[in-house]
């Protein structure tokens, strides 16, 4: 197999902070997003964002992959993992469909034993970790998780939050139980605050000043939002019911204006934005 440069994939240099691998992060994952870009090969390019992003965002996978890089692998050049890496437990990973697609064998082979959480939980029971898109989160269905040589289906209820557990009697070690704990993955357009779902829109200058309707992505699928004139940046629009499901009922998306200029490349463009400036002299 061949090295991966992860940080090569998401276009930084490898003293990134958290932050700049986030921003990084965010901003290839839209561009590269299947429901939106219409590149040839973005589907493969999300795939590999996600997997970098995967690795770089947490401290200790980031640590192992520096240290194995630091001796000298170059992308492409041919990988084999030494014997002794990341020891673990269980060999886990998952099927996230055809939305994300799963990891590499770069990265299987590197990460794939997963070590098992010192949580409480029953005596004989196994636990492991399944990281799934806020989509499946939200929906729910069928999972299929891969366990040793074993291939297990579970059902994802609808609304599950990060931190509860999922038990298959009788699938873990020696027979016993084993506990399924779940986690969500980075979402490069949404974050939660609770059941709610925080989501950025752009508008032009246009679109804010006069109103419009414009299409937002939600968990459930894209909805029209109607943006009303003299809408500024940081307004909040809320649609109801479109976050994420709990007891109660579900909560709500929040919907953030930010407001981006397109940049003046002609006389005429250039001469409209200095008519514009005369006009709101004032304001």
């Amino acid at each position: 197999m061949e090295f991966k440069d992860y940080y090569q994939t998401l276009g930084v240099e490898a003293s990134a902070s958290e932050a700049e691998i986030k921003t990084a992060y965010r901003r290839l994952a839209r561009k590269f997003h299947p429901d939106v870009s219409k590149e040839k090969g973005a589907e493969e390019r999300f795939k590999a964002v996600n997997e970098a992003y995967e690795v770089l965002k947490d401290k200790e996978k980031r640590a192992q992959y520096d240290q194995l890089k630091s001796s000298g692998y170059r992308p492409g050049e041919d990988f084999r993992p030494p014997p002794d890496f990341n020891r673990g437990g269980y060999r886990f990973d998952f099927d996230e469909g055809a939305a994300t697609g799963g990891f590499s064998d770069f990265f299987e082979s590197l990460f794939g034993n997963a070590r098992r959480s010192q949580a409480q939980q029953p005596p004989g029971a196994s636990r492991v970790k399944l990281s799934i898109p806020l989509e499946r989160a939200y929906a729910g269905g069928k999972q299929k998780v891969r366990i040793g040589s074993r291939t297990l289906e579970i059902n994802i209820p609808p609304g599950i939050r990060p931190g509860q557990s999922i038990r298959l009697a009788g699938q873990g070690e020696r027979k016993g139980d084993l506990m399924i704990e779940i986690e969500y993955q980075e979402h490069p357009e949404f974050e939660l605050d609770g059941q709610n779902v925080l989501y950025t829109v752009t508008l032009m200058p246009w679109q804010a000043a006069l109103g419009a309707t414009v299409s937002v992505p939600t968990l459930g699928g894209p909805v029209d939002l109607k943006i009303p004139e003299n809408s500024d940046a940081g307004k909040r629009l809320r649609l109801k019911g479109r976050g994420m499901p709990g007891k109660a009922g579900k909560g709500d998306q929040l919907v953030e204006i930010e407001i981006s200029a397109p940049p003046a490349r002609t006389d005429e463009q250039k001469a409209l934005y200095s008519r514009m400036a005369e006009l709101f002299r004032n304001d």
